[in-house]
Order: structure tokens, then sequence, then C-alpha cells
């Protein structure tokens, strides 16, 4: 489907497994039949362009507010306004929750955010009172993301392009990676902080930071962070 449809597709849970369906033309589903083999056809409601929008929610964490720039901010929140139309995340997912239910909850300092993406733990942090915030990512459309919305949130963060598995880190008085279990596992050796949020993995998965010890984890829908403080 990403290779039928790059521009975009929607991912429908139902009783019977998952509906892949696609906004297009006659080309667009004669392109589908000949991929898979099957599909249904219906024509799409008026308001079809802006359909999309009832997935991205609000989502509240402690005193932050994290929505796309369409809804209406709580007025006794901190905003963190992230547009959804730029993707690599936008603060909805388990994961980026319980990283944010840590983070809130650590003494503010310096701060390093490992594989940044659209930059939400970045711009909460910031908005939070941590300084400075560095964010790297290998992406370059992760550091654009992060930059801009950066930018529109009001805040200061230095966003980089770094490979994680050769550029040096620098040092930090807390790390953040949302990032795959294998990933945390192999920044252990590499990460000079004091302390380390680490999540992007499910409950079942408890990755070993080296030179670390975990102090403590939360847990949600089956996904995990964990809080690790250095020997």
């Amino acid at each position: 489907m990403i290779e039928l449809f790059p521009e975009g597709f929607e991912e429908i849970d139902g009783t019977g497994g998952l509906e892949l369906a696609a906004y297009t033309n006659a080309a667009g589903e004669e392109r589908i039949w000949q991929a898979f083999g099957g599909a249904a056809g219906s024509d799409v409601e008026d308001d079809w362009q802006n359909r999309w929008r009832q997935f991205h929610r609000p989502v509240r964490v402690g005193s932050l507010w994290i929505g796309p720039p369409w809804e209406q901010r709580d007025d006794d929140a901190i905003a963190v306004v992230i547009d959804p139309g730029q993707a690599f995340g936008t603060g909805g997912h388990p994961t980026t929750r319980l990283c944010l239910e840590l983070l809130e909850r650590e003494q503010r300092g310096s701060v390093l955010d490992v594989g940044c993406g659209s930059g939400v733990l970045s711009i909460a942090a910031a908005k939070l009172g941590f300084a400075p915030v560095v964010a790297f990512d290998f992406a370059p459309q992760a550091v654009e993301a992060t930059a801009r919305n950066a930018a529109d949130n009001g805040v200061a963060i230095d966003v980089t392009q770094a490979d994680l598995r050769d550029d040096a880190l620098p040092n930090a008085e807390l790390a953040l990676a949302n990032i795959a279990a294998e990933a945390v596992v192999a920044l252990g050796p590499r990460l000079r902080a004091g302390r380390a949020i680490t999540s992007g993995y499910l409950v079942s998965d408890e990755p070993e930071l080296e030179g670390y010890r975990r102090e403590s984890r939360v847990q949600s829908g089956g996904w995990a962070a964990d809080l690790h403080v250095r020997r």
C-alpha cells in the first residue's frame, strides 16, 4: 500500500482484521486489484479530505497538553502543538505519553533527545523548563520537522542530523530515547548522561543500558518506559 499510495492511506481496525483504505480513482482501484487480487470500492463523502483529522486527538499528560493545531487547548495546560501532517509522531502513542510522564517528574537540567522524530519530547522538555535541549535524528526529514515544530511552539532546541552508531553524543543530565529496544541496548555504551528515559518497546522487553541500573518503570496498553540511573 505504501508503494501504491505513498501520499497516504487509512488503517482501520475491524472485527475481522485490519482494513486498508485509499482515496483514489478507477486507475488506483485497478492497481489495488492487481496487487492484492481483490478490493471493494465505494464513493467517498464530500468531506473526505478532512476525514483524517478525526484520527488525531489531543492527549493530556500531567500538566502537558499535546495536540494538533485545530484542537482547543486546555487553559490550565502547557501546550505542545504538533501538526500531524508532518508525521514522525504526534504524541498520541503510549510510548510517548509514558516518556512524558517520567520526564515531568525529573529535576530540570540539560536534555539530549536521541531519535527526536517530530520533536514532541524535546519541545515538551523545553516547555517544562529543561535547558539546554539538544536533539538528534538520523532522518533529515525528522530534523526538519523538529526544527519547524520547535519554531511553531516558540522554544529553542539545538537539532542536528547524526548517525547515532558513529557520531559522538554530547553530555547531558538527562537523555530521552523513544526508540526500539535493540537501539536502546546499543545506545548504552555511547551515552553520557546521568539519567536516561527510554521507551519504544513492549512490557515483555527489558532492555539493559550498559553502565546504568533501572530505577523505575511505567506501562500502558502493553507498552513500557524505563528510567535508568548511571551506576
